[in-house]
C-alpha cells in the first residue's frame, strides 16, 4: 500500500540521518506554513510530535509559523499539546459564516476562535522551558502604510503590491516589512542577519500582545480586517504573515540542528503571491538540513473531493456547514495516518523512499 507521507531531505539532513540515524533530540527548528485549512491535514502529525516524540529529548526548540501555522505552533507550547491541537483543530473546522459577511464579521469569528485555543492560559506557551515561539505577521509601509480600515486603500494598496512582486519578490519589500513576535528568551540572531529584501523587526512576545500577534499573522488582507498598534510593535497595520513568508523560506542552514517541518505539499514558496510562480519555489542551501514531511498524492486522492481542505470549501459548500464540518473533520481523522507513517519512518528511516530537493 502507498505511504500516506511524501519526504524530501536536505543534503545535510540525509547525510546526517545516513551516519546517525534520526533521534528527538536532533530536531532545533520546526517551522509551520500559512496556508489556512491546509493546516489541518497536519493535526495527527502535530499531535504525535509534541505530545509523544518530542517528549522523548527535552530540550530548547524554536517554533515558528505564519497563519494558521502560527495557530499550531502556539498549540504546541502548551503543558498539554494534545488538548490544544484537538481545540485548534475542532474550532477551527466548525467555523461558520452567513452568505453575506464582510472583515468585521470574520475577524470577530476568527478573534472567538483563537480565544477558544487560547483557553485563558497564553502565559503557559510564554513560560514553556523547551519551546520558543516565533510568530510571523506583516507590517503595511508605503501604499499600505494608514489604510485607516478603508476597504478601497487597502485593495489599492495590495494591488500594487501584487504588482510589483510579478516583477520581482525584492518590489514587494517595498510594500511591507516583516515583524516577528517572538519568545522574549530567544534573541533570534538565527533570523537578524539579513536574508532577503525585506526590513524585518523583531519584538517581544509577551502576554499583551500574543493573541494581537497571533490575529495579525492570519489576517487575510480584505477577508479580514487589520490589526493596528499592537503593544510593543512598531505603529502601523498589521496582516496575514503567509504574505512575505507563505511557507517559510528561511535561513535553516545556520542552526546546526535538523528542521522538522511538517508541510500540506512538497515544496516551499516564499511567498503567498508567488503561488502562480514555480519558478521561485525555493531549491537553495536554506534547506540543506531540512525534513520536509507532506501528503503523498494517493493520500491526498483519497481525501474527500481528492483534495486537501482549503479556503474555496466556504464557497464550494456554501451554507451546507454540516457537510463542510464532516469532510473537514473526516480529513483530520486521516491525518493520523500519516503521523503513524512518519512514527515508523523516524524509527527507522528508509533513506530509499525519501527525495532531495
Amino acid at each position: 500500500m502507498d505511504s500516506p507521507i511524501s519526504i524530501r531531505l536536505g543534503a545535510r539532513a540525509r547525510q546526517r540521518i545516513e551516519r546517525e540515524g534520526l533521534q528527538a533530540a536532533d530536531i532545533a527548528i520546526i517551522p509551520a506554513a500559512a496556508g489556512g485549512p491546509k493546516g489541518l491535514i497536519l493535526n495527527g502529525i502535530d499531535q504525535w510530535m509534541f505530545g509523544e516524540w518530542l517528549k522523548q529529548a527535552p530540550r530548547q526548540r524554536r517554533l515558528i509559523g505564519a497563519s494558521i501555522g502560527a495557530w499550531r505552533m502556539a498549540a504546541g507550547a502548551f503543558h498539554d499539546p494534545v488538548a490544544a491541537h484537538k481545540r485548534l483543530a475542532h474550532h477551527y473546522a466548525h467555523q461558520t459564516y452567513p452568505d453575506k459577511v464582510d472583515a468585521a464579521y470574520v475577524s470577530r469569528v476568527i478573534r472567538g476562535l483563537l480565544d477558544s485555543v487560547l483557553d485563558g492560559r497564553g502565559e503557559e506557551m510564554l513560560a514553556n522551558p523547551d519551546y520558543l515561539l516565533s510568530v510571523i505577521t506583516v507590517r503595511g509601509i508605503g501604499p499600505l502604510a494608514n489604510t485607516g480600515g478603508s476597504r478601497w486603500r487597502e485593495m489599492a494598496g495590495f494591488l500594487r503590491a501584487a504588482a510589483g512582486n510579478a516583477v520581482s519578490r525584492s518590489r514587494l519589500a517595498g510594500a511591507m516589512e516583516r515583524v516577528v513576535f517572538h519568545d522574549s528568551r530567544d534573541d533570534a540572531a538565527w533570523l537578524r542577519t539579513s536574508f532577503d529584501a525585506f526590513a524585518s523587526h523583531y519584538v517581544d512576545l509577551s502576554e499583551e500582545n500574543l493573541h494581537s500577534a497571533l490575529l495579525a499573522s492570519g489576517s487575510i488582507p480584505l477577508v479580514l480586517q487589520a490589526v493596528s498598534d499592537i503593544h510593543g510593535a512598531p505603529p502601523g497595520d498589521y496582516w496575514d504573515g503567509g504574505l512575505i513568508d507563505y511557507h517559510l523560506h528561511l535561513p535553516y542552514q545556520r542552526d546546526e540542528g535538523l528542521v522538522l517541518y511538517p508541510h500540506f505539499t512538497d515544496h516551499i514558496v516564499p511567498g503567498w503571491l508567488d503561488k502562480s510562480m514555480p519558478w521561485r519555489r525555493a531549491r537553495d542551501s536554506a534547506l540543506e538540513n531540512v525534513i520536509l514531511v507532506s501528503p503523498s498524492p494517493s493520500f491526498v486522492a483519497r481525501l474527500p473531493n481528492r483534495k486537501l481542505p482549503d479556503r474555496t470549501d466556504f464557497k464550494h459548500y456554501g451554507q451546507d456547514h454540516a457537510a463542510r464540518i464532516r469532510d473537514w473533520t473526516y480529513a483530520i481523522v486521516e491525518s493520523e495516518r500519516m503521523a503513524d507513517a512518519l512514527a515508523q519512518w523516524a524509527e527507522k528511516p528508509d533513506l530509499h523512499a525519501t527525495q532531495s530537493f
